[in-house]
This record gives C-alpha cells, sequence and structure tokens, in this order.
C-alpha cells in the first residue's frame, strides 16, 4: 500500500455518506490526512473550511443546518451517534425545538448560533456559531437522527431564559402542549429548577400553559366516556357532606356508584404554598367508601383504553361493595 497516495486521490469522507460533511482535526488524520494537506484545503478558494476550532467542512458553500448542529457538537467534544465518556454534551434552546419539529421554531440553517448543553466544570468556550450553556447536572437526552439532543422541557427552559416578550413565551409553551411535545407539569418543574418562575412574564404564560393543559386532558376524558360507552358522569364536581365539610373537588363522579375519578396534576401552581392535601383527602373519600380512581394527562393521552377498562371495572365492582355514605355533590 501506498501511504504517500496524494490526498486529492482519496478524498476524505464522512464514515457514512447519509452523514454531514463534518469532521475533526483528529478525524480527518484517522483518514490519512496531514496537517500541511488540511492547511492547504481551507485556503481562500479551497474546497474545505473551518468552520469552527478543529472543525472543519468538507465542501464550499454554505453548512446545512445538520452540518451545523454536528459541528457544535464535534466542538464540544461529542460524535454524534457515537458515545464518547466524559464528553458529555447535548443539543439544547431554539435548535433543539427545530429538531423536536416546533412548528414555529426557526429552520436550523437560519440560526445564528447552536446552544449545546454542557456540565458546568467543561473547560471550554463559547466560538462562532456555538453558544455554551452550563448546567449542574445534564438531563437524558433525546436521540434524533443520531443527534443528542435536550428534552422539549429543558430545551424550552433555555430558551425562555432569554425571552422578555410574554406572549412570545407563551406562545412557546402553548405550542409545546397543543402540539403533543410534553405535558405542562415537566415544564412548570423545570422552568421552577432553572429559577425562571420569578419572573412575571413568565408566570403569566405558565398560568396560559396550565389552563391549555387542563383543557386538552378534559377534552382527552370526555372523550375518552363517550369512545368507550361509559356511563356519563357528573363532571367537575365538588364532594360535601351533608352538614359537614368540604370533602374536596373531582374531576368525573359516578354517584350511582359512589367513583370518583381525579386527574394528577404531579406538580403545584407556581403560587401554590407546599404540598397539598389532595392524598389525604383521597383516602377521607375511601373511607366514605367512595372509590378514586386516579389517572394522569399523560395516561389518558398514551393509554386511553387501559384509563377506560380501569374506570369500567371501579363500576363493575360497586354493587359488591357496602354503601357508601351519603354526599352532596355540588358544581365547581
Amino acid at each position: 500500500m501506498n501511504y504517500n497516495t496524494p490526498l486529492s486521490a482519496r478524498p476524505v469522507r464522512p464514515r457514512s455518506e447519509q452523514r454531514p460533511h463534518v469532521m475533526t482535526l483528529r478525524q480527518l488524520r484517522e483518514h490519512g490526512a496531514t496537517a500541511a494537506e488540511v492547511a492547504d484545503r481551507i485556503r481562500p478558494g479551497g474546497s474545505w473550511q473551518q468552520l469552527l476550532p478543529g472543525v472543519y467542512l468538507l465542501h464550499p458553500g454554505a453548512p446545512t443546518g445538520e452540518e451545523r448542529v454536528h459541528a457544535a457538537l464535534l466542538y464540544a467534544g461529542r460524535a454524534p451517534g457515537a458515545e464518547e465518556p466524559g464528553q458529555e454534551a447535548m443539543i439544547t434552546g431554539p435548535a433543539a425545538l427545530a429538531l423536536h419539529g416546533f412548528s414555529s421554531a426557526a429552520p436550523l440553517r437560519t440560526l445564528d448560533r447552536i446552544d449545546v448543553l454542557v456540565p458546568r466544570g467543561r473547560r471550554l468556550r463559547s466560538t462562532g456559531l456555538v453558544q455554551l450553556v452550563r448546567t449542574q447536572a445534564l438531563p437524558e437526552p433525546v436521540e434524533i437522527g443520531g443527534v443528542p439532543v435536550a428534552p422539549v422541557p429543558r430545551a424550552l427552559a433555555d430558551v425562555v431564559a432569554r425571552l422578555t416578550d410574554a406572549s412570545a413565551v407563551r406562545c412557546l409553551l402553548t405550542e409545546a402542549v397543543r402540539g403533543g411535545h410534553c405535558e405542562p407539569v415537566p415544564v412548570v418543574r423545570e422552568l421552577s429548577r432553572c429559577r425562571l418562575l420569578s419572573r412575571p412574564h413568565v408566570v403569566d404564560a405558565v398560568d396560559t400553559l396550565l389552563a391549555e393543559g387542563r383543557a386538552l386532558t378534559e377534552g382527552r376524558l370526555y372523550e375518552m366516556v363517550r369512545t368507550h360507552a361509559l356511563p356519563d358522569p357528573l363532571w367537575n364536581v365538588d364532594l360535601r357532606l351533608p352538614g359537614g365539610p368540604h370533602l374536596g373537588g373531582v374531576d368525573a363522579y359516578w354517584p350511582d356508584h359512589s367513583v370518583a375519578l381525579e386527574i394528577d396534576g404531579g406538580a403545584p401552581h407556581p403560587d401554590d404554598q407546599g404540598v397539598s392535601d389532595s392524598a389525604r383527602r383521597r383516602e377521607y373519600l375511601e373511607r366514605l367508601g367512595i372509590t378514586v380512581v386516579h389517572t394522569t394527562p399523560a395516561r389518558l393521552r398514551e393509554s386511553t383504553a387501559q384509563q377506560a377498562a380501569v374506570i369500567r371495572t371501579a363500576l363493575t365492582a360497586a354493587g359488591d361493595r357496602d354503601p357508601a355514605a351519603y354526599v352532596v355533590v355540588l358544581p365547581r
């Protein structure tokens, strides 16, 4: 084998022709390129170009959005589609939302910068098209087309952190829920973890987010009852003992069966103080002979038939139980 074969006779390409034509200097050397040959290729008018320190685009002209993303990850020390211990990084911010399929996200090729989430201790600087976002603890990435991407709640938080317009924040959070990208609770939890709920315009957007999520979840619940031919319940009611204390509200109640359904939100509103007493209230309802079925927005979205079966089982079992205490049902 002739190791002196000119580089131009054996073009350097990524191992897969389907991958973007972006490589690091180390990868180029592994393919037989010398530093002098790389320098010759990236001269003005050359066939390559340097996108970032140590990262090269193997064709002239503008990089594609995918190539920009891969270049950013290579600069951060993580090859897309490969596991490299100790070199953790993932795409976040607007680029992540584009990869997750947000309709409001700008195309990757038009973004001025690509946000890359890295551990706080990484000795690396933002440069060129790469903006580093540091965090104490990295979330588990979502792989999209071989690219490690921050989960939607974290990507949203990194975008919201730079927004000052309330309507922009509200539209973005609304799309997250309405577009089926995630549930409200993980978003609120991440916004809180990133200390963004001290900003009034973010809190206002969270109110809209929770209302939107509530409306979608209730719509799924109504559809489940109709589609699976369950008896019609009383919707969104308060339960109270006759002349006694308020027992709390439930999302649906079947009075003839003494079965209540509650949708677990999973996280308090940012204005709430402490942990709610919902667990104690549910236990009290059970002691009164009322069966409480718990579900979540995710279950109603992903396993509707299973949730309908759980409710039907509870309704069917009502005849085998002792009669429940009489309660007053009031609209909520």
